[in-house]
């Protein structure tokens, strides 16, 4: 099944998140698909960076793994390009804990015989997204001083990927 586009989850709802470790049949959410988002820091750590950056969320929005990985991606080939491989630390600063549902409805012929409709419609797992307040800061990018105008280039690509407006936030006290 495809993917929904991003403007059906954007709304903040009620969180849907509990998911047992210990008696994993009692679990409210069954199923629930694992994340795209892989790694959430890239970059070289160890070297002191002394300008940090931010991409900041204007609205109180839900942003799905997918967006996430997305803007990770572009973030991190753009910041390779223009600061270099090893000169910069990237890290994702909020985790897709909000499991999404759907209630798939039936296509084709005879649908209508077969369809239950919005009866017990609970909904199948199908994505995870993480609750964003606005305000809130999303990516941090820590790059060398000199490099404020490429470090803002590439946060404007990321946030491209995002479904909301953001803006960045520069911070050279370290």
């Amino acid at each position: 099944m495809a993917l929904r586009p991003a403007r059906c989850y954007r709304r903040l709802e009620r969180p849907n998140t509990r998911i047992s470790k210990r008696k994993p049949r009692r679990s409210y959410v069954k199923g629930v698909p694992a994340l795209k988002i892989h790694r959430f820091e890239t970059g070289k750590p160890k070297p002191h960076f002394t300008l940090r950056m931010f991409l900041v969320s204007k609205n109180p929005v839900q942003i799905r793994h997918n967006a996430l990985e997305a803007g990770r991606v572009a973030l991190s080939k753009s910041l390779a390009k223009l600061v270099g491989e090893d000169t910069y630390f990237l890290k994702v600063l909020i985790y897709p804990h909000h499991v999404l549902r759907e209630n798939p409805l039936a296509t084709g012929a005879g649908a209508d015989r077969f369809q239950t409709g919005m009866r017990k419609s609970f909904g199948r797992p199908v994505s995870a997204a993480a609750r964003v307040r606005s305000g809130q800061r999303i990516i941090e990018i820590r790059i060398p001083p000199g490099q404020e105008n490429s470090g803002k280039k590439a946060l404007k690509i990321a946030s491209s990927k995002m479904p909301t407006a953001c803006s960045i936030e520069i911070d050279r006290h370290r």
